[in-house]
């Protein structure tokens, strides 16, 4: 009997579910592709660090021309605006990366990631924050901007330093037109002004991205067998059948 049952099941599409499954799935489906599209980015990002590059002087490198992972030094001095990026924590210890200006002796200026520091005790308060007086020489490698978390705003006003969830070039272009497309995070936490500088490129690499591809994904596949089988119902006879039995 229910062998025949399952037997006697034809397609009767629901075109609400059909619909529903019709918005959903492009959904999905581009948010595994994205997830693909970022961790492609990473592993090249990540090749690009790993390689050992010669360190170059900032004044001779072309500004529309910046890669990511270059070794440069640059001469010059830090400038007044400095941003506290939030909510970055080492050995479970909740702080700061701070992001300072640096005005160049040639070159354009540059967003300088000097490094993570504690935060105070109190919310209120913001971490003292030592920069060294005059012309100094830093070395670091190029790295992209801060990613925003979800629904994140960058702070454009307030006295420095400023405490931000993300920065933006265009934020660090209001302080100083034509400020590089990338920033530079010091080399080591031996560097003329910074604190502890002793990161990884990233935190989130590539199999990070490539895993909540995979999610995405088996959640389209998921939906569209669902859709399918929910289409697939018992014959009109055989409903009728079962309530004259019953």
């Amino acid at each position: 009997m229910t062998e025949a049952r399952r037997n006697n099941r034809t397609w009767q599409p629901d075109w609400r579910l059909w619909v529903f499954c019709g918005l959903l799935l492009p959904v999905l489906l581009g948010l595994a592709g994205w997830q693909l599209q970022r961790a492609a980015y990473k592993q090249q990002q990540l090749d690009l660090w790993q390689q050992g590059q010669e360190t170059r002087p900032w004044g001779t490198l072309d500004a529309t021309g910046l890669v990511t992972g270059q070794a440069v030094t640059v001469d010059g001095v830090y400038a007044e605006p400095t941003w506290l990026l939030d909510n970055r924590t080492r050995d479970g210890v909740a702080g700061y990366e701070v992001l300072t200006l640096f005005a160049p002796v040639s070159g354009v200026p540059v967003v300088v990631n000097r490094g993570w520091v504690p935060a105070p005790a109190m919310r209120s308060q913001l971490p003292v924050l030592p920069q060294p007086a005059g012309q100094v020489r830093v070395t670091g490698r190029l790295s992209p901007y801060p990613e925003p978390p979800v629904l994140a705003r960058t702070s454009v006003s307030g006295a420095w330093p400023r405490r931000v969830q993300t920065l933006t070039r265009a934020a660090a272009q209001a302080e100083s037109s034509g400020v590089a497309a990338l920033v530079l995070r010091l080399a080591d936490s031996g560097q003329p002004g910074a604190f502890r500088a002793d990161w990884t490129p990233d935190r989130m690499g590539p199999q990070t991205h490539y895993g909540y591809a995979v999610q995405w994904l088996a959640l389209a596949i998921v939906l569209l067998l669902l859709t399918v089988r929910a289409s697939f119902r018992p014959s009109p006879t055989e409903s009728n059948n079962d309530h004259t039995h019953g």
